[in-house]
């Protein structure tokens, strides 16, 4: 785990977690982060965003990618990236669950609910599928310590990075090339979905 100084993996939680308590929209939860974090020292900015990294990497594995494959029909790596910081916005718990074992993802009930509304909203020919708010990526999480890092310090993101890889932690994500963690596996043979993430092969029919 990051050699943070300030801030541990339950300060870092805290914060993510309140966030949702004390906004009712990714946008709001953005605001409340910035403000929180804009009133904390540079190096607590340095360490809250090295957990950042540090978390969102625990996501980025073959078996993840998978499940995010097979659950939402959809193979983009930015969208994957995406979804990971949104799983991660659904607090410690949910997060923790799902980077264990992905195939406890279609379980979550977020999860669910998106699925949900895709199902029903396809039916009824609605148009979109999700609102922003329903939609089960979280981009700008990502990037929430920039400008409190630039408010405190003056320094721009790139001293922001170089602090936090010198905590020893270095961002998987963006994908430039697909090299997730774990043991790369062929989507396309069914007896390894059902081995590797039978709830995910039950949902999608396979097996």
């Amino acid at each position: 785990m990051p050699r943070s100084r300030l801030m541990d993996a339950d300060a870092f939680w805290a914060l993510i977690e309140r966030s949702g308590r004390e906004a009712g929209t990714k946008a709001g939860r953005l605001v409340w982060l910035d403000g929180e974090l804009s009133r904390r020292s540079a190096e607590e900015i340095v360490d809250f965003d090295t957990w950042l990294t540090a978390v969102a990497n625990r996501g980025c594995t073959w078996d993840m990618y998978a499940a995010y494959w097979f659950v939402f029909g959809r193979g983009s790596t930015d969208g994957f990236e995406y979804f990971v910081h949104w799983l991660m916005g659904l607090g410690r718990e949910a997060f923790e669950r799902v980077a264990e074992c992905p195939d406890e993802v279609i379980e979550v009930p977020q999860v669910l609910h998106a699925l949900k509304l895709r199902r029903t909203r396809l039916a009824a020919r609605s148009g979109r599928i999700w609102t922003e708010e329903e939609y089960p990526e979280f981009e700008l999480l990502a990037y929430v310590t920039f400008e409190p890092y630039a408010k405190v310090t003056g320094l721009d993101v790139e001293h922001l990075g170089d602090a936090v890889r010198a905590r020893g932690v270095r961002g998987k994500f963006p994908i430039v090339k697909i090299d997730f963690d774990g043991e790369a596996w062929d989507f396309d043979d069914d007896a390894e979905v059902v081995r590797r993430l039978p709830r995910v092969a039950h949902y999608r029919g396979i097996g």
